[in-house]
């Protein structure tokens, strides 16, 4: 890789961007209201992160494995962050607090794997090396899936307490 004022401003600028996006995902993890809409978002957008590349994958049987497996283990951590979640309901609705730290190692892990590909396609520029899909690499489906699982697992045990929960009051 060539040293130009470009690449010396993109290393200097890297640490500033991963800071500002574990910053933003660091405000997320805090005691939120919790809205359905949001959650059956979070439902839909972390299932089509698993869908999409699993139809492209159907050819290519080890990337689709690592999808597959990454997904397994984020639904696995998912059970596991609402058994650290903090739950409240009271007159002005229903607020959850998520586990922090893990939600910041589920979010930052695909972050870094997506940083990586870029910096990747940024060394290769000019080489006539072809851009790969984000689908060529089982590492990355692998990030892909524990995210994606992780959240989406979230997003619908949110919404089975709040099931849970209108259903306990409707019964009183």
């Amino acid at each position: 890789m060539e040293i130009t004022i470009t690449t010396l401003a993109l290393l200097a600028l890297t640490p500033l961007l991963v800071w500002r996006i574990y910053t933003r995902i660091k405000s997320r993890m805090v005691r939120q209201r919790s809205i359905a809409s949001r959650h059956y978002t979070g439902v839909l957008v972390f299932g089509a992160m698993i869908l999409v590349p699993a139809a492209q994958l159907l050819g290519n049987p080890y990337n689709l494995a690592a999808l597959l497996v990454g997904a397994a283990g984020g639904i696995g951590y998912g059970i596991w962050g609402l058994k650290l979640t903090r739950f409240e309901t009271g007159a002005q609705g229903y607020w959850f607090t998520p586990n922090a730290r893990l939600g910041i190692v589920m979010a930052m892990i695909l972050v870094a794997r997506l940083l990586y590909y870029g910096v990747d396609i940024y060394a290769n520029q000019g080489k006539g090396v072809p851009t790969p899909q984000l689908t060529e690499s089982p590492l990355t489906m692998l990030c892909v899936g524990l995210t994606a699982g992780y959240f989406g697992c979230y997003s619908v045990g949110l919404l089975r307490w709040r099931r849970q929960k209108r259903n306990e009051i409707d019964a009183v």
